[in-house]
């Protein structure tokens, strides 16, 4: 702040603060993982095992003999631990005089939900990556049903029954998480189909239909893809346990201080995270473009 424009009128006791964006991706995820990391670039070496074969022996066999012990199988994924939101800002002597002192505070509150919601977005992306499978190329969304479109109760019964193939067992926890278009579109559906103006889709910022949790946000991952002929923006829907995705986020460090040459308090800080699809057949992606 400049000396010259300094006024001395009487400022409000805290600040108008932005719009926010309800994070709503890491809500979800697995964090059993996050342990003791404290340096950018460990990594967490998450261990899987194989089921064992389960055989029949008639109870009237001569012999009684069973099969040899089999080797059951192992695997791993190594998940690095990459990725860091940082943020550094000052504040005027004079200028928190005049907000007497909240400025502060309110600014932390900014960047706490800032630094969550590019987490959010973070964890959304991993949508685009190949080891969220997608249950189609691309689906343009209208109401009704064609070759290549189709309506969005559709689009999130499928979603739940290639979860189903894929041995999710009934009674699992299921969350997807959509845009508030593909939202708008599931609304106008089911008060088609809901002659019984049920309350199952009325709730302030989570959904339920068909045993499926719907959470609406504006950091859905979206990508140009070829549908028709022509380049559309997609939406990628996503659907999935709550054991899809990892997720990490071992070490915050905030530190005030004092820049040199300036009469204003100042804070920087960081986040060390990362996220990673560590169930792949507990999660499917649908690409839509709405028409």
């Amino acid at each position: 702040m400049a000396y010259e424009n300094f006024i001395p009128n009487v400022w409000a006791a805290g600040i108008e603060r932005q719009l926010e964006r309800k994070c709503v991706f890491i809500e979800d995820c697995y964090r059993k993982y996050e342990g003791d990391i404290k340096r950018r670039g460990e990594t967490v070496t998450i261990k899987g095992i194989g089921r064992p074969t389960i055989k029949t022996v008639d109870k009237d066999s001569r012999s009684g003999d069973i099969d040899g012990p089999e080797t059951i199988s192992t695997s791993s994924i190594v998940m690095p631990i990459n990725q860091i939101a940082y943020y550094n800002y000052e504040v005027d002597d004079i200028d928190r005089t005049q907000a007497q002192d909240s400025i502060l505070d309110d600014l932390q509150e900014e960047t706490s939900e800032g630094l969550a919601n590019e987490v959010d977005k973070y964890v959304a992306r991993l949508a685009l990556g190949e080891d969220a499978k997608k249950l189609t190329a691309v689906i343009g969304v209208t109401g009704t049903a064609s070759s290549n479109q189709k309506n969005v109760l559709d689009i999130l019964d499928e979603m739940k029954e290639t979860l189903a193939l894929n041995d999710v067992a009934d009674g699992t926890e299921i969350v997807a998480e959509v845009d508030p278009k593909f939202m708008t579109r599931v609304r106008k559906e089911y008060r088609s189909i809901d002659t019984d103006n049920s309350d199952i889709m009325k709730s302030g910022r989570v959904y339920y239909y068909n045993g499926i949790k719907i959470k609406v946000s504006n950091n859905i991952a979206k990508e140009n893809r070829t549908i028709g002929g022509s380049a559309k923006a997609c939406s990628f829907i996503i659907m999935r346990t709550k054991r899809a995705i990892a997720f990490v986020q071992p070490l915050t460090h905030t530190e005030p201080y004092r820049p040199e040459k300036k009469f204003s308090d100042a804070v920087k800080g960081f986040i060390l995270f990362d996220a990673r699809i560590v169930r792949p057949e507990e999660i499917i992606v649908t690409p839509v473009a709405y028409l």
